[in-house]
């Protein structure tokens, strides 16, 4: 990566994966995928080569497991920031319900809108609403974005 990565640049290729089909374990604009592959198909667009492939893991992985496996992921490869300051571009990690580990990924488009895919529907843009802000449990910014604080 020759130039600082733009989080308007971010946002831009999460959006250009709308209405892509729910399709888990896929990572495919316009085919398919979960949330953690537009996680991994906007890190391919943005910054290249994926650095590690995920293991292949059921839809209840993170209740069979109970392992933070989702964030530790997050903390290797990702600038971790506080939740309640995460900017256009970041990556939110989500808890379905409290005591469980997170494992739902999404990536903000505003401070009060976000991208994401769910089981059942494609690729949309949602407000982040008090039942999400509720549930974050984690927020990420990408390595080399040119303004990680703001």
């Amino acid at each position: 990566m020759d130039q600082p990565l733009g989080r308007d640049a971010l946002v831009a290729e999460a959006r250009s994966w709308i209405g892509t089909r729910y399709r888990h374990q896929a990572s495919v604009k316009g085919v398919g995928c979960d949330c953690l592959g537009l996680v991994r198909g906007v890190w391919r667009a943005c910054l290249g080569e994926e650095p590690e492939t995920p293991p292949p893991y059921a839809p209840d992985w993170a209740e069979a497991g109970g392992d933070e496996t989702l964030a530790a992921a997050a903390l290797r490869h990702l600038v971790p920031v506080p939740c309640d300051a995460f900017d256009r571009g970041d990556v939110l990690l989500f808890r379905w319900r409290d005591g469980c580990v997170a494992k739902h990924a999404a990536i903000a488009s505003s401070a009060t809108t976000m991208i994401h895919a769910h089981d059942g529907a494609a690729v949309c843009e949602v407000a982040i609403t008090p039942w999400w802000r509720r549930r974050l449990a984690y927020a990420f910014t990408f390595p080399g974005v040119a303004d990680p604080l703001r």
